[in-house]
């Protein structure tokens, strides 16, 4: 048997690491002395301690690294596939977030523009697909706007209140740095107004730091810029080349919009805050998705959601095919047009 001091000078974890890890479940003593509390190893628990040391130098979560410890070898490196995935994201996430802070400070000494030149419908379509998810909390001004997250071919469009989600591109060109701007959702609805009435094809935006000008046939449209921050979206977004979701349905927009609509509409109720609330159940199978009654069971997945927020995403993404992903019931969803395409809504479930 081995101490914890000399299980943590063998396996480079130091001795509060060691209590950590055994206080969380992932690797714990072979044995603990009843009197004096003392933790006691076996030579076995060289090798995992090893693993677990390694698996904290990366930065690892701990749940991970208890599931590594317990399986085979080639879930490890499923495991470790994953995380390896996540760090690049990360470190992608870092370079944009650090090029972002270094043409700000640019911004800030020698103010500089940037030119987009989009398409008019698209970016009609795009403000029209967001729209729906722009937040209306008087004490979170920061979600009462649109951002316009613009880089080298076009700009995203991106609104949340905090329960969902909305997403969507304008393509185009791009002449400058990249740079984001927020705009209140009064001019995001002017642009959107003077896009309508317009006829040409694509329309030149310019963003100079603390505004945005856009001409549609010959008139501009400026807006000044809110100051505030908007909440890093991107961590939600599904990354390139990543697990694909577990669960992927395919969703009748129309007759879902229906069936929601209906006067007898099934529904439950959940409690939050003292309030009570009516909580829209979906069953998903192989069959593709459907309300269900308080009585009803499924084969598949059963989900919560807000109805009315599932009637906003479905309304904002169109007729046709749609696709439900998610992966597992109190995960966010999203939906999106079945061929794919820039455009979704992500939305938080309901526990059930």
């Amino acid at each position: 048997m081995r101490s914890i001091g000399e299980l943590a000078r063998a396996s480079g974890l130091t001795v509060s690491a060691l209590r950590f890890y055994d206080s969380a479940g992932v690797l714990t003593p072979a044995l603990v002395d009843p009197v004096t509390g003392y933790r006691w190893y076996t030579d076995d628990q060289v090798r995992p301690a090893r693993l677990v040391a390694g698996l904290r130098r990366v930065g690892m979560p701990v749940a991970e690294i208890a599931r590594a410890v317990r399986s085979e070898p080639a879930v490890v490196h499923r495991l470790l596939d994953a995380h390896l995935r996540r760090l690049e994201d990360g470190l992608a996430d870092a370079r944009r977030e650090l090029s972002r802070i270094r043409t700000s400070l640019a911004f800030e000494e020698f103010p500089m523009t940037t030119r987009l030149v989009l398409s008019r419908v698209e970016l009609a379509a795009a403000i029209d697909a967001v729209r729906f998810a722009v937040g209306t909390d008087p004490e979170l001004p920061v979600l009462g706007g649109v951002l316009f997250d613009a880089d080298s071919d076009g700009v995203r469009l991106v609104a949340t209140d905090r329960h969902r989600l909305a997403l969507a591109r304008a393509g185009g060109t791009l002449d400058g740095p990249p740079v984001r701007a927020l705009l209140p959702v009064t001019a995001v609805d002017e642009i959107r107004a003077r896009l309508a009435a317009g006829t040409t094809a694509t329309v030149p935006v310019t963003l100079t730091g603390d505004r945005v000008v856009l001409t549609v046939d010959g008139s501009e449209v400026v807006a000044a810029t809110m100051p505030d921050e908007f909440p890093d979206y991107r961590r939600l977004l599904p990354r390139a080349g990543g697990e694909p979701p577990a669960h992927r349905f395919p969703v009748d927009a129309a007759a879902l919009r229906t069936a929601l609509r209906a006067p007898d509409a099934p529904s439950i109720e959940r409690e939050h805050d003292g309030r009570t609330y009516a909580v829209t159940v979906l069953g998903a199978d192989d069959h593709g998705l459907r309300v269900l009654g308080p009585d009803e069971s499924t084969t598949g997945v059963r989900i919560g959601v807000d109805g009315r927020y599932l009637l906003d995403a479905l309304d904002a993404a169109g007729d046709g095919q749609l696709v439900l992903e998610l992966d597992g019931p109190i995960a966010p969803l999203a939906i999106r047009g079945a061929a794919g395409g820039d455009a979704f809504s992500i939305l938080m479930p309901v526990r059930l």
